[in-house]
């Protein structure tokens, strides 16, 4: 008696399943975990002379409209580690729920950063060695850059791999402000030399992150970092074209024109 051999049916209309490594949970809650403390420090040191330092809510800042600028993004931060906190803790169910009550602040955020980059325009503010109009495209477009990778987080908040790498990401870009006042003069690093490479080693991070898990680059993560990146590098050069110093001086008229 034979037996027969039947071979195996194709499918070639079936797409095939693609294999895909298995997620560490452990490496994924310890890697946004720690990413959210990083930031979290970083914007801390950033900011303590001029505002944790001083009294927070008393601190002495030239406009109150920086007082509220500094508390709501403050808030966004505390909750961007409470979130990440939550995922770590396993309570999912929690996390989304406050997840909805987070994303009423980012509307508030972009609109305060808006406002108070003109305020600091308008008083002759100066990052650095940059001059006003130049100092106002830095905060303009890191909070053009977070509008856009924060919207796109909202649309992806349920597809979990997306969302999370787009909320850190934009938080991130958030953070150029408080890496540029970080002391790189004291280890002989120009203040905006020092800003990118801190902006952009934290990109890489993220990056690192995607091929040592997933073996490639997440196409959330792909499109966003150059996005949070540019907004960063780019943004000294274009505050020192004409054009730049044109629209800074439309917005606020006492600003010196560009010579």
């Amino acid at each position: 008696m034979t037996t027969q051999e039947f071979p195996i049916p194709s499918y070639p209309d079936r797409p095939r399943m693609r294999m895909t490594r298995p997620l560490d949970r452990t490496a994924e809650r310890a890697f946004f975990g720690g990413m959210a403390l990083l930031l979290c420090a970083v914007v801390f040191i950033g900011f303590f002379r001029t505002f944790f330092g001083a009294g927070f809510v008393e601190a002495p800042l030239p406009s109150p409209i920086l007082a509220v600028h500094g508390i709501v993004f403050t808030a966004w931060m505390v909750l961007f580690l409470a979130q990440a906190a939550l995922v770590s803790a396993r309570r999912v169910a929690w996390h989304r729920s406050l997840g909805s009550a987070a994303f009423c602040l980012p509307p508030l955020m972009i609109a305060l950063g808006v406002i108070a980059a003109v305020d600091a325009l308008g008083r002759g503010v100066r990052i650095g060695t940059l001059d006003a109009a130049t100092s106002l495209a830095i905060p303009l477009w890191n909070i053009t850059a977070f509008a856009i990778v924060i919207f796109a987080a909202w649309k992806a908040r349920r597809r979990p791999d997306a969302h999370k790498r787009l909320v850190l990401l934009a938080t991130i870009g958030l953070s150029d402000a408080a890496l540029g006042r970080l002391p790189w003069a004291q280890v002989g690093i120009p203040t905006a030399a020092g800003a990118v490479i801190g902006l952009a080693t934290l990109i890489l991070l993220v990056v690192a992150y995607d091929l040592a898990t997933l073996r490639r680059v997440h196409r959330s993560t792909m499109w966003a970092a150059p996005v949070v990146f540019a907004a960063g590098a780019f943004a000294v050069p274009i505050g020192m074209t004409s054009a730049w110093h044109g629209f800074a001086q439309w917005l606020a008229p006492t600003v010196v024109p560009y010579v």
